[in-house]
């Protein structure tokens, strides 16, 4: 079959023939349909995170089922699927307890063999997913089911952009009716934490970003106010249109030195900020205990949303399906799988909200 391989490190995405294992115990087959172009496979791409290459990336899975091995029951022949690279056991404390983003065993979930190249040679399937490929060889639990009328490019945005970004609203923060939510960074996940404010009955989403393009996307995606934080001051903005207050949630989608602190200056009293992006891993925050315990706030990291996959992906596919969630608008452009290097570039043009391979 086709994929799309990185075989070095910074040597980008070159298509090449691989070899495809047929499932055993819960692996899942997919005929993959639509895979995501997100920022994590590039940078992965590009650094070394720990993962070996040659591999084959794309975490963002949208297909049918073709086979299944013998011991699997949560999904059959002909069902449409989406993938998410949240990796869990489903035995551990965390998992019986639904946290299954923070499963002790998430390796359960892997085989070292599953694709091989022309020579013989383990190919690495990137996440447990390997999307950026005509099959992929899943593990049931990295499986959600959705409705066959889901559209699959839209639907291959819901096991991660989606689930992050709206994750970390309804189910890490847990925003309620009439709060106020400031969102740092309006790129396609940041927009997914607007429509889950939205969803929530948040009373006022304030996007913040340095590009107007993007703020006034995110006006379309229902955001009430909207602040150019290269125009202006952004943590004076948010204190401005609170009345002095400050928003009680804020959602760092950007993660870079000096935003991060101003997510955090922005809190009203007894609010909370929420860690998402990392544009710089060495990004560091430095807080007094005076201010946090005077102020009672908090911060915390934010992984995948607070994700149950197989709870969030079938909800929100069907709040699309209600013309209660958008999605359509987060699909900029449709390429073949041997665009996947051009596709990554063409994610540096800001009216650019997506990239999602189609064609195999």
């Amino acid at each position: 079959m086709k994929a799309s391989v990185v075989r070095e490190f910074g040597g980008g995405f070159h298509t090449e023939n691989v070899t495809i294992a047929d499932p055993v115990g819960r692996e899942v087959l997919v005929h993959v349909k639509a895979s995501g172009l997100c920022h994590s496979d590039e940078l992965a791409q590009s650094t070394n995170l720990g993962m070996d290459v040659p591999a084959v990336f794309g975490h963002e899975v949208a297909g049918i089922v073709v086979a299944v091995g013998d011991q699997v029951t949560d999904v059959a022949l002909g069902d449409h699927v989406v993938g998410c690279l949240v990796q869990y056991c489903g035995a551990c404390l965390p998992c019986l307890t639904g946290d299954v983003n923070l499963c002790l065993h998430p390796e359960t979930t892997v085989r070292e063999d599953r694709l091989t190249d022309a020579d013989g040679h383990v190919v690495v399937q990137g996440m447990g997913l390997g999307g950026f490929a005509e099959y992929a060889l899943i593990h049931e639990n990295q499986l959600a089911t959705v409705p066959t009328e889901m559209p699959f490019p839209q639907a291959a945005l819901l096991g991660c952009g989606v689930v992050t970004g709206a994750g970390a609203v309804m189910n890490t923060a847990h925003v309620q009716p009439g709060q106020t939510v400031a969102i740092i960074g309006t790129g396609g996940v940041g927009l997914n934490a607007i429509s889950g404010a939205i969803v929530s009955g948040a009373g006022r989403i304030i996007a913040i970003d340095v590009a107007d393009d993007k703020l006034e996307t995110a006006r379309s995606f229902g955001a009430t106010d909207t602040v150019n934080s290269r125009e202006v001051d952004a943590v004076q903005a948010v204190k401005d249109l609170t009345g002095g207050l400050g928003a009680d949630y804020v959602f760092d989608f950007v993660g870079a030195p000096g935003v991060t602190r101003s997510g955090f200056d922005m809190l009203a009293q007894g609010g909370g900020l929420y860690l998402i992006g990392v544009l710089n891993p060495a990004n560091t925050l430095e807080v007094s205990s005076f201010e946090m315990l005077g102020g009672r706030k908090r911060i915390e990291g934010v992984y995948m949303g607070s994700t149950n996959p197989k709870r969030d992906i079938p909800m929100i596919a069907r709040l699309y399906l209600q013309g209660r969630y958008k999605l359509d608008e987060l699909v900029s452009k449709e390429i073949s799988i041997d665009e996947v290097q051009e596709g990554y570039a063409s994610l540096k043009d800001p009216q650019i909200n997506r990239v999602v391979v189609t064609s195999f």
